[in-house]
């Protein structure tokens, strides 16, 4: 007989597939299943801020066009008026309007000074705001700090409600 190597004979061995990566395991599909939760409920919550502060963007530019019109017209009282009912109109949507509504004077500006946000220091409106839009003359105010004493109280007042 012939003398053969009787291994040579044999096929070489078969390696099993690889493990793929699908279908998913059930912990991945709870984990994808857990992130769409919370995406869905970050994506709402972000919308209903936007939609509760669309008074504010509103007032802005409001603010803007009242600055456009004073900046053409030169007519300081009727800035000084203006200012106060865009002020008082954003309050009443922010505020109960129990609250707000009959408020002027010294109780009016100490609401637009305590709500005034992180920079009430050094951006708070000046004593003469309380009562100039009711004078006839009003007494000189800088229109430049009161301009960004309301923009930054629109922007930035603290809602109690």
């Amino acid at each position: 007989m012939n003398p053969q190597d009787p291994l040579a004979a044999l096929h070489s061995l078969r390696e099993p597939e690889l493990i793929g990566w699908w279908p998913l395991a059930p912990g991945w599909w709870l984990l994808i299943a857990l992130l769409l939760m919370g995406l869905a409920a970050l994506s709402f919550f972000l919308w209903r801020r936007y939609q509760r502060r669309a008074y504010r963007r509103q007032a802005l530019r409001q603010l803007h066009s009242i600055a456009l019109d004073f900046s053409q017209t030169g007519n300081q009282r009727s800035y000084l008026e203006s200012i106060n009912q865009l002020l008082k109109a954003t309050a009443i949507s922010a505020y109960p309007r129990q609250e707000v509504a009959a408020i002027n004077g010294e109780p009016w500006l100490q609401l637009l000074n305590t709500t005034m946000g992180k920079k009430r220091e050094s951006h708070a409106f000046p004593a003469a705001f309380a009562h100039a839009s009711y004078q006839a003359q009003p007494d000189a105010l800088d229109t430049e700090a009161l301009h960004n004493s309301a923009s930054l109280w629109i922007e930035q007042h603290e809602v109690h409600k």
